[in-house]
C-alpha cells in the first residue's frame, strides 16, 4: 500500500452482504484506490454495480467486510467531519431557511455567527443563493435545493466530498449548471471530490480520474 499521511487510500476493500434466507450478495471485491488532496474522481457504473456502497464504506456509514480505508494516515472507522456527503436529494431540513441549513455544521459545533458567519454569506454568494437566503428549502427548485447541499457540505470544511448522484434527479438544463458549479467550486476550494453518477457524459466532464 502507498504512504498514507496525506490523502484517501481505499485498500482492497470488500463488501459482502448476508440475506436473511441464506446466502449473499458481493456488493464489492477487492477495490483500491489512491487519491492525493485535490483530486476529483468520477465513480461510473450501473445502478447496483456498488457505486453508493463504496461511497459509504468511504464515508463510515458502513465497515467493510475486508480491506480498510485510510484518510490522511488515519484509518476510517465511522463518519467524521473531515468528510462531507452531499446525496441525491439533498438531505436538507425542509422547514429550516436556506441560511440555517448552510450553517447547521457550524452551529453544531458551537461556532458563533461571528465565527462562521462570513464563510457561510460567501458561500451562499458562490452558489447564486444570497438573495433566497431566508427562503425556507420547500420554496425552492431542485436545482436550487442541490446548491443549498453544496454549500452546507462546504460549510462544515471537509477534506472529502463524497457526492452520489447529486445531479441525477435534475432536468438536463439545470444539471448542465450544476455541473459547471461543481467545478468551479473545486477549482475554487481544493476539495478531494468523489462523484457517483451512472452518465458516461458526466463522468467524462466532471472526473480529473475515471
Amino acid at each position: 500500500m502507498n504512504d498514507t499521511s496525506h490523502g484517501l487510500i481505499i485498500d482492497s476493500v470488500s463488501m459482502r452482504f448476508d440475506l436473511p434466507g441464506g446466502g449473499h450478495v458481493q456488493a464489492l471485491e477487492d477495490v483500491s484506490l489512491d487519491l492525493a488532496p485535490g483530486d476529483l474522481m468520477s465513480v461510473l457504473g450501473p445502478s447496483g454495480c456498488g457505486k453508493t456502497t463504496l461511497l459509504n464504506i468511504v464515508a463510515g456509514f458502513l465497515m467493510p467486510t475486508a480491506g480498510q480505508v485510510v484518510l490522511n494516515g488515519e484509518r476510517v472507522t465511522g463518519p467524521g467531519p473531515e468528510r462531507g456527503m452531499v446525496f441525491q436529494q439533498g438531505a436538507l431540513f425542509e422547514w429550516m431557511p436556506v441560511r440555517d441549513n448552510v450553517s447547521f455544521g457550524p452551529r453544531m459545533k458551537h461556532q458563533s455567527e461571528a465565527e462562521y458567519g462570513a464563510h457561510v454569506d460567501h458561500l451562499l454568494d458562490v452558489v447564486g443563493l444570497k438573495d433566497f437566503k431566508d427562503k425556507a428549502i420547500y420554496e425552492l427548485s431542485g436545482g436550487m435545493q442541490q446548491r443549498v447541499a453544496l454549500a452546507r457540505c462546504l460549510a462544515n470544511d471537509p477534506d472529502v466530498i463524497l457526492m452520489d448522484e447529486p445531479l441525477g434527479a435534475l432536468d438536463a438544463l439545470t444539471r448542465e449548471k450544476m455541473q459547471g458549479l461543481v467545478l468551479d467550486l473545486w477549482k475554487e476550494t481544493g476539495k478531494t471530490i468523489i462523484l457517483i453518477t451512472h452518465s458516461v457524459e458526466e463522468a467524462l466532464l466532471l472526473g480529473a480520474r475515471l
